[in-house]
């Protein structure tokens, strides 16, 4: 019950958000360009740690983060407001991400947090709390594998725990292109924690 409960407050808080922003997206578009600065506020975590899930470096996703408020500033005119703001500005990020990566001829094989460990739901010991750090690690080395897309649907669906037809928007693609590339990177990753640390997978619950 308290788990619906959280669920429904969490969706409040979503649509008074959503609500909040179109007001504001509306004041700019009508000249009031002060207004901005509140986009970003509203948004800057948010963005900041979308970056972060794909670059992998605190300093580098804040590079990302000003191009995107600068893109988001050069192009809100843009904004369909019969639109969600965050799936839009989802896509503005990922895109970033990819583009500096490339721009920095850089590997996709940063940091990367499986949120959604079954671990999570186990006394956190001393000894859990260390397999967990263990297995993010292997996480981190087992991104190595992914492509770009790839990495995109993992970190949108498995990380900041998007809904799939919100990560379908924000990369632009069908749904079911969006299985697939998740389906691959959750194969390629797990395949390579099967070769590096098959115990340990098996002690944390997963199989």
């Amino acid at each position: 019950m308290s788990a619906v409960l959280k669920s429904n407050k969490s969706v409040d808080i979503d649509d008074r958000i959503e609500r909040e922003t179109k007001e504001i997206v509306r004041r700019i578009k009508a000249g009031e360009k002060s207004q901005f600065s509140r986009l970003v506020r509203l948004y800057k975590n948010q963005v900041a740690s979308l970056a972060y899930k794909m670059v992998g470096d605190y300093d580098e996703a804040a590079d990302v983060m000003q191009n995107v408020f600068v893109k988001v500033n050069q192009n809100i005119w843009r904004f369909d407001e019969k639109k969600r703001f965050y799936t839009w500005l989802y896509r503005i990020t990922v895109n970033a991400s990819i583009d500096y990566m490339r721009k920095h001829h850089r590997h996709q094989h940063e940091s990367i947090e499986n949120v959604k460990e079954r671990a999570d739901d186990r006394l956190d010991t001393p000894e859990i709390s260390y397999q967990r750090n263990r297995l993010r690690q292997y996480i981190d080395e087992a991104a190595e594998s992914l492509n770009e897309k790839q990495r995109s649907a993992f970190v949108l669906r498995d990380v900041k725990g998007c809904n799939i037809d919100d990560v379908a928007n924000i990369m632009n693609m069908p749904e079911a292109t969006v299985r697939w590339y998740l389906h691959r990177a959750r194969t390629k990753i797990k395949k390579e924690l099967m070769k590096k640390c098959p115990q340990l997978l098996i002690g944390m619950g997963f199989k």
